[in-house]
């Protein structure tokens, strides 16, 4: 199944150049499905770009899913055109009253203030405390892992002496996690930040598991093990070409900035990067999709009211759940 966008969205024709299905509204109500409900508080400047970051990777998934921009009512962004957020996005406020299957939260360029430092702090804590009861799944990425695992378990961001930046390897931690279905035993992952969180700090809470890790670069991705937060800490979900452009960003700014770590080709700025890391990209949001699918309600209306339906499929098997319910 393709995946729902207003086709005046940017997004829309990249995505059909790239062979992605979308729909329009019509095509979709004539299908007798429920598709899944997903959120994205895009907290990028570039918007647009996020949006068909994301959007692609959703899109992969053989279900039907709704895809709905939603976006920090108290701040004002610079870098998209206002008009493209009038008319694509809502508000948090405006959406509060919803109910959603999966909800994903990205990265800010804030993250080296303290979080209460932030100006949106007040209202990103609200909506944290409101994807316990309204949202079945939640993806954080980069500086929204950091700040939804400091707001839910106090875990502390402790910043670089210089900013993480280029392509690691990575190890799969848990070959039978849920999430991690179809990985290779290491794989890269495009790291781009100025802080991190530490491994001792996460294993103070019994609650969190790691999944993925990198020897230079630390913990990538954390599961919480009720099944309803993932924090990934880098940017599976970035272009070939996100790392060069932030690269030629600062050079052009004058801002000192080293070569991303084997990024470009024998480490030259003038020959295009490989991606070598779109297929786990596309396998990590699809097993997302996929564990959403299997175990949010059918009503939507029920998300937030039964925890027993918000555990993970790993932490117990399916007869003890029917038990369990009847």
């Amino acid at each position: 199944m393709p995946i729902k966008i207003p086709d005046t969205l940017p997004a829309f024709e990249t995505l059909v150049n790239e062979g992605v299905r979308v729909m329009t509204e019509t095509v979709a109500i004539r299908q007798d499905i429920r598709p899944l409900q997903i959120g994205l508080l895009n907290l990028m400047p570039n918007k647009i770009k996020t949006e068909i970051q994301m959007a692609r990777l959703v899109g992969a998934s053989p279900l039907q899913v709704e895809l709905s921009l939603v976006r920090i009512g108290g701040h004002r962004a610079k870098n998209t055109p206002e008009e493209h957020l009038l008319s694509f996005y809502e508000t948090w406020e405006e959406v509060r009253h919803r109910k959603f299957d999966g909800f994903i939260i990205t990265g800010a360029p804030v993250e080296t203030l303290a979080y209460e430092d932030v100006t949106y702090w007040d209202e990103m804590k609200k909506i944290f405390d409101w994807t316990e009861t309204n949202v079945h799944s939640t993806l954080n990425v980069c500086w929204g892992a950091m700040a939804a695992i400091y707001h839910f378990h106090g875990v502390p961001k402790h910043e670089l002496k210089e900013k993480a930046f280029g392509v690691y390897r990575h190890r799969n931690l848990c070959p039978a996690s849920i999430y991690l279905n179809g990985f290779s035993d290491d794989f890269q992952v495009p790291v781009s930040r100025w802080t991190e969180v530490r491994r001792a700090d996460i294993e103070k809470h019994p609650d969190l598991e790691i999944l993925m890790e990198s020897e230079e670069m630390g913990v990538c991705l954390v599961h919480e093990k009720r099944g309803k937060r993932l924090y990934m800490f880098n940017h599976v979900e970035y272009d070939s070409t996100s790392l060069g452009d932030e690269y030629f960003r600062d050079v052009n700014s004058g801002v000192p900035i080293k070569l991303p770590h084997d990024y470009f080709p024998h480490n030259d700025p003038a020959l295009t990067p490989l991606n070598r890391w779109r297929s786990h990209a596309h396998l990590f949001f699809g097993n997302w999709i996929n564990e959403i699918y299997q175990t949010t309600p059918y009503e939507l209306a029920e998300i937030g009211k039964d925890d027993r339906l918000i555990k993970s499929r790993d932490e117990f098997d399916i007869a003890a759940l029917r038990q369990t319910l009847k």
